[in-house]
């Protein structure tokens, strides 16, 4: 025999659903919160260097041509794992080196390649702009974008 829905049942489902809703809302926001505190996404501190690279990376809109981690134009190549690519990753100086001798010998001048402008920066600037790109590369982006993007 079905029942009938009074009025209190009706305000007690709902006073219920409600209570329910609410503290499962509650539970994924505490969840959600000590993931991110606990499972920090930076792999290395912010250092001097980092902020000044970052500050090189802005005022000289990097991203108006390469990507940083699929954000940015997909006219130059992804630049968030290139230290990983480049090898240089656990080497601050080798990163260095390598980022210095790319800007240096840009734009290459070979016919029919995209080019990239030449930029005169001051070694700090390199340096910066190379530990930038070391800390990007150290965030855990759980994989994305692969590794052997060119």
């Amino acid at each position: 025999m079905a029942e009938i829905l009074t009025k209190s049942r009706a305000r007690n489902i709902f006073y219920g659903g409600s209570i329910f809703f609410v503290v499962v809302f509650i539970a994924m926001t505490v969840h959600s919160h000590k993931y991110v505190v606990e499972v920090s996404t930076a792999g290395m501190e912010l250092s001097e260097d980092v902020i000044r690279g970052k500050h090189v990376w802005e005022r000289e809109s990097c991203i108006n041509c390469h990507s940083l981690h699929g954000e940015g134009a997909y006219f130059a190549p992804e630049v968030g794992n290139v230290m990983t690519r480049w090898g240089v990753m656990d080497d601050p100086e080798g990163a260095f080196e390598t980022l210095k001798g790319w800007i240096e010998a840009q734009p290459s001048g070979i016919e029919g390649r995209r080019q990239m402008p030449e930029y005169i920066f001051t070694d700090e600037e390199i340096r910066g702009l190379a530990e930038f790109l070391r800390w990007a590369d150290q965030t855990d982006t759980q994989g994305w974008p692969p590794n052997d993007a060119g």
